[in-house]
């Protein structure tokens, strides 16, 4: 019962000490709360988004690849390649590209599906009739087009009965061979029999899905099946494209991204957790030196290493606890709700339903937990090993204490006491350096985004071949002036430490007047964008392999040819005729400034304008426009909180010298000059010193990420974001400094003549 008696002050204690560091407190709170909530929404909607996306493969029934053929294929050909080495089933999926007149963009319509990549309705209804249309959630939502609107495909006016999302294209991709998806100009639409027999068959696309009698248990054995396919494919019928599904971004860009976005957030919170802990860490560690002899007398009369360090991890824990308790309610509830609206507005995802999260539980509350407990746990632990004599003597130094080394004398007084300050606090500016590091991060991730991508989209229009570039699907003549003929192919790179892609393969005229290259027979020029992207140089060597095929190429680099956003390779138009084996004279594209208009729509495979080379950049503007903002308020909070705590700390360290130095006749401007001044001058040179680490750190990161993505983008940021950032630091500092001279202001007089040792 006595021993429960001496517990009870230390009890009493902990609201005590919650009230007198409100503020800090209060801040740590709101900080925590705010990120625990953000990745708990993350977690939560992405985990539900996720297992929904996997259950649709079920559910919907969605392909294992899909090719398309140059025309439609008779019963035996589909017979055969149904009972080729790998037993499928082969389902026609044919479809129709139309423009629309009331924006610009284009409209891929499909038959109704009932058997494979089936469709989930999220608004609206299916077409029941012939002048009926059901469009994609996402690119209505991006157009502003709702159901019961009208939209005209062509010169056909049809009433959108419904918003769907395709199981097949949960990610608006056109192509495979696409850099990036384009939920803006690119759509996806049912419509009934009757309505889909009413274009013109010369515009169909003969695209068939099949479905393996018995699935692949990997992507390695699946990868295998599709060689299978492919293979059976081409000995009955020439192929025109063919995507397996492990490699069709249309299919798993979605899924992987919701995923990656999980990892990634995680990770950011733990730094955040981190840090948080070290910033308690030397609160406490303040406290612990304030209230050194009270700990002494407290270990005198009998208290125990361990229950101090047990009382004075209370209030961290504490507050962490209710921290991840709200953090997670507001997750479940508002900022999920936020995170899927987020994922809505990018992917065309099927409805989904939320489902508890073990997993975010876990990572945003019961880890952080963890961290802050063990962190917190070690450094008390190493505080508060000194015996009760030293405590009580206010001797808390390990090392005996060396004798400050000598200023120069030149330097004056004032200048001088700014530099011990910095000296003497040297563990907290460290801290504070390491947290203005990670912020900047963040800040320079967020406002260095919408600029690279503006950027990207300049350097594509800027470096445009022609204003119109044509791949025909058959050899035609035009007499439009100043038209260039060229061949055109695809091959794939081979790279084991970057995802194959395709690279476009170009036979250009010698003295092109469209591409300013001067190709050789026997050699190549490769783009700058393949150049930066695999590492290759003039007089090396690539190989590449065929798109459908087996057959590899090795071609000699004669030079880089200035294009640095494509993956491309420029050869002679002789040299591509006799490289593929082609008839003399072949030609199946055009380079022009014109638009070509003498040559039938039906002999035109693809127009490429400026509009199909700045999707990338367009939809990731549209894509991540709310989490730039979000990052950059994380960023700039974070910033505030460690610079305030951490200089609030230096402040409080300091509060007897503060005191004497008043008694001697130093105003408060004077002395805000020499605390103050001296944590500004470590903020400033900590925003200016991280900045090119944190360039080259998220130069790294993009080159990383992007190599994922087919084609090339520059890491090029503009000049005027580097001022920017330690711009807003400064600004935010600002606020923070004003903060400091109030409390500098407070320091009363008799503070000098109090724990006198």
């Amino acid at each position: 019962m006595k021993k429960k008696k001496i517990k009870d002050p230390l009890i009493k204690r902990v609201p005590r000490e919650l009230r007198s560091e409100a503020g800090k407190y209060i801040v740590i709170f709101l900080f925590i709360t705010m990120m625990i909530s953000a990745v708990s929404g993350m977690l939560v909607a992405g985990g539900s988004m996720k297992q929904a996306y996997e259950d649709g493969f079920e559910k919907y029934n969605i392909e294992d690849g899909n090719f398309e053929l140059t025309e439609k294929a008779n019963a035996d050909t589909i017979s055969k390649i149904e009972d080729g080495k790998e037993k499928l089933t082969v389902y026609e999926n044919f479809y129709v590209e139309e423009e629309t007149k009331e924006v610009d963009s284009t409209v891929r319509v499909f038959k109704p599906r009932k058997d494979v990549d089936k469709v989930c309705v999220m608004e609206g209804r299916l077409p029941s009739a012939k002048d009926e249309i059901a469009i994609d959630r996402m690119y209505a939502y991006n157009n502003k087009f709702t159901v019961g609107d009208n939209i005209t495909l062509g010169d056909t006016k049809l009433k959108i009965t419904g918003l769907v999302a395709l199981s097949d294209y949960s990610t608006l991709y056109s192509s495979p061979g696409d850099m990036m998806f384009d939920a803006m100009k690119f759509c996806v639409a049912i419509m009934t029999e009757d309505g889909f027999d009413s274009f013109d068959e010369s515009a169909l696309h003969y695209s068939y899905s099949w479905k393996y009698d018995k699935a692949p248990k990997d992507d390695g054995e699946a990868k295998d099946m599709a060689e299978n396919v492919m293979k059976d494919i081409n000995a009955v019928s020439p192929l025109k494209q063919f995507i397996p599904q492990y490699s069709n971004n249309a299919i798993h860009f979605a899924g992987e991204d919701i995923k990656g976005d999980g990892a990634m957030i995680t990770v950011f919170l733990y730094l955040v957790v981190i840090m948080i802990s070290f910033v308690f860490a030397i609160t406490t560690s303040n406290t612990i030196n304030k209230e050194a002899t009270v700990i002494g007398a407290l270990r005198a009369t009998g208290y125990t290493r361990g229950e101090l360090i047990r009382h004075y991890l209370t209030a961290p824990m504490i507050v962490m606890i209710v921290a991840a308790i709200v953090g997670n309610i507001l997750g479940y509830t508002v900022l999920k709700d936020f995170v899927t609206d987020i994922y809505y507005q990018s992917y065309s995802l099927p409805t989904y339903v939320t489902i508890w999260n073990a997993e975010a539980f876990v990572k945003t509350t019961v880890v952080p937990l963890i961290l802050l407990f063990l962190i917190d746990l070690a450094i008390l632990a190493n505080k508060l090993s000194l015996s009760p004599l030293k405590f009580l003597r206010r001797d808390l130094k390990r090392k005996q204490k060396k004798k400050a080394f000598k200023l120069n004398t030149k330097i004056g007084i004032m200048k001088r006491f700014r530099l011990r300050v910095i000296f003497q606090n040297m563990p907290n500016y460290i801290t504070i350096f390491i947290g203005i590091f990670f912020a900047n991060v963040i800040i320079f991730f967020s406002l260095a985004m919408k600029p690279l991508l503006l950027n990207y989209q300049d350097i594509i229009i800027d470096n445009m071949t022609c204003k119109y570039q044509y791949i025909l699907k058959m050899p035609m003549e035009t007499e439009t002036e100043g038209a260039e003929k060229y061949c055109a192919g695809s091959l794939k790179t081979i790279d084991d430490r970057i995802k194959e892609e395709s690279a476009t393969v170009y036979g250009i005229k010698k003295d092109s007047k469209y591409i300013d290259a001067d190709v050789r027979d026997g050699g190549i020029y490769i783009s700058q964008g393949f150049a930066d992207k695999y590492g290759q140089k003039k007089g090396g060597k690539v190989t590449l392999k065929e798109e459908y095929g087996d057959k590899k190429y090795t071609f000699k680099i004669d030079g880089i040819y200035k294009e640095p956003a494509s993956i491309a390779v420029y050869m002679t138009q002789n040299d591509f005729i006799d490289t593929f084996d082609l008839e003399d004279g072949y030609f199946n594209g055009y380079f022009s400034d014109e638009e070509i208009t003498d040559i039938d729509d039906m002999y035109i495979a693809t127009t490429i304008t400026e509009d199909d080379l700045t999707k990338t950049s367009r939809q990731l503007i549209l894509s991540m426009g709310g989490m730039v903002s979000i990052f950059t308020f994380v960023g700039v909070a974070m910033f505030m909180l460690i610079i305030y705590l951490l200089s609030k700390i230096i402040i409080e360290k300091n509060t007897q010298s503060i005191s004497m130095t008043k008694i001697l006749g130093y105003n408060n401007s004077e002395i805000n000059s020499l605390y103050v001044a001296a944590t500004s001058i470590v903020v400033v040179l900590s925003l200016l010193l991280t900045i090119p680490p944190v360039s080259g750190i998220l130069k790294y990161i993009f080159k990383v990420v992007f190599s994922e993505y087919a084609g090339y983008m520059p890491f090029v940021i503009p000049s005027y974001i580097y001022a920017e950032i330690p711009a807003l630091g400064i600004v935010a500092y600002i606020i923070i400094a004003v903060m400091l001279m109030s409390k500098v202001k407070k320091v009363p007089l008799d503070e000098a003549l109090k724990n006198v040792e």
